[in-house]
């Protein structure tokens, strides 16, 4: 394939991408002027410890920045897009007071056949699936136009949810979780998010190589075998592999193990977390389902660190408009136009601003400064394989897996197989990196 040169001229910015520029720049000074608490993120929900204070200092700036950031993108672009922002803040509390790291559940289960948090994955994609497939099949929302996000099936999937999910061990984060532990103050994540732009822009870049391999047409369950059937078979499916982790557990420990005792309880816990992660699942399974109410379409977010990084490398007078990912109509209007009218944009700011005001109220935003060195590789490795291997496989744990079986997609369940050998790969490399390998299911902050 003949590639597209990289030629560099000067290119004024737009209103709106300097509205844009500005809105970024005063969320991530503010949220880096916050301060340390004495705390670490990483510490395990339910641990013997006195229970920190909330950090007002953090809550105070997350209000702010979530609140003015909604007026703002409310006045700048609409009301829709607004509420759609503030769901990724909400988004964002969810994940962090649950700690729904799809990550350190993958891993847990490899390495130590430990299953709740592959069974937590298994109530949200059922809640979603009920609530989706009707709607879906129906075609419509409160009057709103509605479609999944339904992929090809191809080498492009397969391959890239393969590299995603090595990513995932190496990077120590999944797409959800790499935002919101970015968002609870997590320094080395800061890394990995960088390299995931940068990794997505290569991918962008490289996608129209794949494309042209073998790939199958798109598939809906829904549309090929109505929704009830489709509901049907799914539901069948989760209550397969639920019981299958119950089975492998207990055939390796003899038991199921018991979470700690909460130190919190009632509208306390609600605010403050931990969260059961069953809450996480149900509540990530309805925030979705706003969203495919608002947006006309489900939740993802990797989409938006191609969209920065080719914003960032036009701005620098690199053509990468000229790239056949990017003259797809829906991709050259996202160019185009201000990052705050990007739905994905605005939600992925959200979800950092929501974690961060999680982790105000949790008392726990406390930013670790000094990174071991194979650590920070292992971050940058990992950062670059998860953005080049979701640009491949149409979406990330998010965007494929979750929603994409949410929506009937036959690609979520190639890809959800693609990246737990993936996973299986990055998880016995961990070791190389001086990465930890848990034999206990404690909640961690990936």
């Amino acid at each position: 394939m003949r590639r597209t040169a990289f030629p560099v001229e000067s290119i004024p910015l737009s209103t709106e991408t300097n509205q844009a520029i500005a809105f970024i720049n005063v969320s991530f000074l503010l949220f880096w002027s916050v301060g340390m608490t004495d705390t670490t993120l990483g510490r395990a929900a339910g641990s013997a410890t006195l229970l920190p204070g909330i950090d007002w200092r953090v809550v105070t700036v997350a209000l702010l920045a979530l609140v003015g950031g909604g007026l703002w993108i409310g006045d700048a672009v609409s009301g829709r897009q607004a509420a759609l922002y503030l769901v990724g803040g909400v988004l964002g509390l969810v994940l962090y007071h649950a700690l729904f790291g799809f990550t350190s559940a993958f891993r847990v289960f490899i390495a130590d056949r430990r299953g709740a948090g592959l069974r937590a994955q298994m109530v949200m994609l059922a809640v979603a699936c009920a609530l989706f497939f009707p709607v879906l099949a129906a075609g419509t929302l409160f009057g709103t136009p509605v479609k999944g996000l339904v992929s090809p099936v191809g080498l492009s999937v397969v391959a890239g949810a393969f590299l995603f999910g090595i990513g995932m061990q190496l990077g120590g984060g999944c797409a959800s979780g790499t935002l919101f532990t970015v968002g609870g103050g997590s320094t080395r994540m800061v890394v990995t998010l960088a390299f995931f732009i940068v990794g997505s822009v290569l991918g962008a870049y490289h996608l129209p190589w794949w494309q042209a391999q073998w790939t199958a047409a798109p598939v809906s369950v829904v549309a090929a075998w109505g929704w009830p059937v489709a509901l049907a078979v799914n539901l069948a499916i989760f209550a397969a592999v639920y019981a299958g982790t119950l089975a492998l557990e207990k055939r390796r420990h003899g038991r199921l193990i018991e979470g700690a005792p909460a130190r919190t309880e009632g509208l306390r816990r609600f605010l403050r977390g931990p969260w059961p992660l069953v809450w996480g699942a149900v509540a990530l399974a309805v925030l979705n389902f706003a969203t495919l109410a608002l947006a006309g379409r489900p939740w993802g977010i990797t989409s938006a660190f191609a969209l920065w990084g080719s914003k960032g490398l036009a701005a620098l007078g690199v053509d990468v408009a000229s790239w056949p990912f990017w003259q797809a109509p829906a991709q050259a209007k996202a160019l185009q136009e201000s990052v705050l009218a990007d739905v994905t944009s605005v939600m992925d700011f959200g979800i950092i601003l929501g974690a961060l005001l999680a982790a105000g109220l949790a008392g726990k935003f406390a930013p670790v400064w000094k990174l071991p060195l194979r650590s920070l590789v292992a971050a940058v490795i990992g950062g670059l394989l998860l953005g080049y291997g979701s640009r491949l496989a149409y979406g990330c744990n998010i965007g494929a897996y979750f929603s994409g079986i949410a929506s009937g997609s036959l690609h979520g369940w190639v890809w959800i197989v693609a990246a737990l050998a993936g996973n299986y790969l990055g998880t016995a490399l961990r070791p190389f990196f001086g990465l930890e390998v848990e034999r206990t299911p404690r909640p961690t902050a990936c």
